[in-house]
């Protein structure tokens, strides 16, 4: 391709969703032009899955939009919008999930099925840290999941699997295991601690009691979310030396290195660079430090890199991919 083109890039998390707009100039390198941000999703097959879907990519790439023209980018917007690429967790490659997503998205945003990719994030996630090479990315967030590829663009993927199925090392393990440990020191099972008043303190929904917390958790507007949002407060503790707390930080920063050790096993990447990325690997300090410290143990030989770009650059290298398909597929017909 030789014209300048704009494509844009989606990183749809479950609280929120960025859009980032770049150009693609002829000699393929990417100008950013502005992001926007936009609300969050949920799996396409939960309740309003589908619509909370399509209002994340149109909300957050008008406010991409009206960010570039605040910025003084408007005139590169005169232009159509070429072709973009979306990461969100719970897409599963060569899914009928995967299929939803790209006919959503390519009608959220007006562009033909060919010229949309829609894949789980951490794959815009793994672009973006490594550019197209070797290498692991972990990500710690809500959910956790673990994605490499080699040097032969052979993947492997460990965990991912959903908050009711795994226990890896997430913000969402965090929290209900800290909550399991606080019913325990309720029930008579555990000495009581600082962990369970200050646990159920965070829960802010007035004066707790381990009957209340059973419902709570079971209630729609909770789920992996919910539990998420106790790990700042079991990060905290374990910054002040709370044992139960530590516990808690410990096994998930062991669930975490295995996922990477099982990707890297799988690949051969044992020596390989290991990114970390994610909320909770990022902003939990206990957690991060465990999880460095085990991996030297686990892989003594894998090197820990920060990422070269994150997910929404990914997605938006995918986008330029489909691009150059499109382009080889059209030479080749001629």
């Amino acid at each position: 391709m030789t014209e300048t083109v704009l494509l844009a890039g989606f990183d749809a998390g479950q609280t929120h969703t960025t859009c980032r707009l770049a150009l693609r100039r002829s000699d393929g390198s990417l100008q950013v032009l502005a992001e926007g941000e936009g609300p969050g999703v949920s799996h396409l097959a939960a309740a309003a899955g589908e619509e909370l879907f399509s209002a994340a990519l149109t909300i957050s790439l008008e406010r991409a939009r009206a960010a570039a023209t605040h910025t003084g980018e408007g005139l590169a917007l005169s232009s159509s919008l070429q072709a973009a690429a979306v990461g969100a967790s719970g897409i599963e490659q060569g899914s009928a999930v995967q299929q939803l997503g790209t006919a959503l998205a390519a009608a959220a945003l007006g562009l033909p099925l060919q010229r949309v990719l829609v894949s789980g994030d951490e794959r815009t996630a793994l672009h973006g840290a490594f550019g197209g090479r070797a290498g692991i990315v972990v990500i710690s967030g809500t959910g956790c999941i673990a994605l490499g590829r080699n040097a032969q663009g052979e993947e492997h993927r460990c965990g991912g699997w959903g908050w009711l199925l795994d226990r890896s090392g997430s913000a969402c393990d965090i929290g209900r295991d800290a909550l399991s440990l606080s019913l325990e020191m309720a029930d008579g099972r555990r000495p009581d601690s600082g962990l369970r008043s200050s646990l159920w303190a965070a829960l802010e929904d007035g004066p707790m009691t381990p009957q209340r917390i059973k419902a709570m958790v079971v209630e729609a507007g909770f789920g992996a979310a919910g539990f998420a949002r106790l790990a700042p407060a079991v990060n905290a503790l374990a910054e002040a030396e709370d044992p139960h707390a530590i516990e808690v930080m410990e096994r998930s920063a062991l669930g975490l290195v295995e996922l990477v050790a099982g990707v890297a096993r799988t690949l051969g990447l044992e020596d390989g660079e290991v990114c970390g990325m994610g909320g909770a690997l990022g902003h939990l300090s206990r957690l991060s430090k465990a999880y460095q410290r085990r991996l030297k143990l686990v892989l003594p030989q894998a090197r820990l890199v920060h990422p070269r770009g994150d997910a929404c650059h990914g997605a938006l290298q995918l986008a330029c991919h489909l691009l150059e398909q499109e382009s080889g597929a059209q030479l080749r017909l001629r």
